[in-house]
Formats: structure tokens, sequence, C-alpha cells
């Protein structure tokens, strides 16, 4: 099998990638450079037409959407320390936690500088840019109360949920939230930076 990360570290991405050192399995990195907006040249437009990063190539086969990325990733590791439980229900636990991420608390986040998504409004844009710290803060809100189990996410054993919440965590300051308000989440951040594959990773920024 042949795979290769094309990404970036600043993003989402970084999710990804995470996983796929977690995974021990051989896979190749392409930094796509989103600050000259490499992401919209008609090269890699052809590899992902979203515009987004990560993408996954499989064998030649293009998959994005970090939850389905990191899903499979977990599917095709099965003896790493990203490996799905056996316990149906508990899988989908971690489906809908990942679900939240990407549906709400990265939307959320969006609003900061991606308002044209939503409105050709510059005061909407504006809008949208001053309520991020107050929808942060909400989504951070939720997890650390009702959704966090510690250490880990989903309690004792790692999981894919995890280097989705750390990437997303590393916006919280530019976002104008205090991780501190969030002891939970706060201490799964810490460990998450100890990890290996976290070290590795992040170096490459």
């Amino acid at each position: 099998m042949k795979l290769q990360l094309q990404s970036n570290v600043a993003t989402i991405g970084a999710a990804s990638h995470i996983a796929l050192v977690e995974s021990e399995l051989e896979f190749t990195f392409v930094n796509i450079d989103m600050v000259n907006k490499q992401q919209q040249s008609s090269e890699y437009l052809r590899i992902n037409p979203k515009a987004r990063v990560p993408s996954l190539i499989v064998d030649g086969k293009v998959l994005t959407e970090t939850p389905a990325i990191l899903f499979y990733l977990a599917q095709i590791a099965p003896d790493s320390s990203i490996a799905l439980p056996q316990n149906a229900l508990e899988q989908a636990n971690i489906q809908s936690f990942n679900s939240y991420l990407c549906s709400t608390v990265h939307v959320a986040h969006a609003h900061k500088m991606r308002g044209s998504r939503w409105s050709d409004d510059t005061e909407v844009h504006q809008k949208l840019t001053e309520y991020v710290p107050t929808s942060m803060a909400q989504c951070m809100a939720l997890i650390e109360d009702d959704m966090m189990q510690g250490p880990w996410v989903h309690g004792e054993q790692f999981s894919i949920s995890d280097p989705y919440l750390f990437a997303i965590c590393s916006w919280l300051e530019g976002d104008g939230v205090s991780i501190s308000n969030y002891p939970l989440i706060a201490a799964h951040y810490k460990l998450m930076l100890e990890r290996p594959a976290v070290k590795q990773v992040l170096a490459i920024s």
C-alpha cells in the first residue's frame, strides 16, 4: 500500500499527520503552502477540488475530510495506538465526537477568517469574527463538561479523537480562548505534547 499525505502542519491536517505517525504505516508527506494558496493551484485542485487539506492518497485514490481519514487509518492499523475498539458502540462514540469537532468546532473557528463562506457582507464577516471567542469557548465548555473522559478523550485508551482534539486546541489562543479554563482539556493537550508522534509532526512546522 502506498500512502501520501498532502497537508500543512498548521491546519487541521496535523490531526491526520499525527495519526499516520502513530499508525506506524509507511507514508510520504507533501507540504501544501497555504500562505501562498497552493491549495487553490490547478495541480492541487486535480487532487482535491474542495481546495482544502488534508488529502490522503491511497494507491492513487484520494480520501478527504479529517473524520474519514482518521477512521480509515484506524481501520488499516489494527495493531497500533490508534486501533479502533472492538465494541461497535465505542466506535460510534468516537465517530460522534469527531463529527462534532468537524461540523461544529472547526466551523466556529473558521468564522474568524473564512466569513466569505457564509456571506458576502463584510459587516457580517466582522460580526462572525468577533463572536469566535464566545463560540469556541462554548464548544470547549461542552467538551470539558460532557464529552471529555480523561486522560484521553474517551478514557484510558488513546484513539483517533486525541490528535483531532489536539489540532483544534492548538488554535485556541489565537481564537481568544484560554485553555487553562478547561482543566481536562489542558491536561490532555499537555499529554499530547509529550507524545513522540506529536513532537515529530510539530518539528516540521
